[in-house]
């Protein structure tokens, strides 16, 4: 599917990630689409991941998660986690063609941070959508 956002809509995203994700304590997050172009990304000052990797790494890993779903029944996985010692990671699946990835330390706990993602998930369609349907 092909998409076409414009600044205000970039810019309403990145309003929703500041105030869902990174004013909780979040360190880094961002939207990449299946490809693993980054789409956007805000961290917390603090971090300095290389985030084209991760998008990179990030789809790659979605995808063949994606593979195993399909081979045990299931239609598909919608969200992952790893979790290490001083940082964990969170995928979440936006709409068919995005991902949310999520990067949080032991201050942040998971089911806080699924909460706010999925809160997060909700706002964001609402910006896409139009876009996705040429609107």
């Amino acid at each position: 599917m092909s998409y076409a956002l414009d600044q205000v809509q970039l810019d309403a995203i990145d309003e929703v990630l500041r105030s869902n994700l990174i004013d909780m304590g979040v360190h880094c997050v961002f939207l990449i689409d299946m490809a693993g172009n980054i789409i956007t990304s805000l961290d917390d000052g603090h971090s300095n991941h290389d985030i084209y990797s991760l998008a990179a790494l990030a789809a790659g890993n979605f995808g063949a998660v994606s593979t195993m779903a399909r081979i045990i029944g299931e239609e598909e996985f919608s969200l992952l986690f790893h979790k290490g010692k001083e940082e964990s990671i969170h995928f979440s699946k936006v709409l068919t063609d995005f991902l949310l990835i999520t990067i949080f330390g032991q201050e942040v706990s998971l089911g806080f941070l699924r909460l706010k993602v999925s809160e997060a998930i909700d706002k964001i369609v609402e910006v896409l959508e139009p876009a996705l349907n040429g609107s």
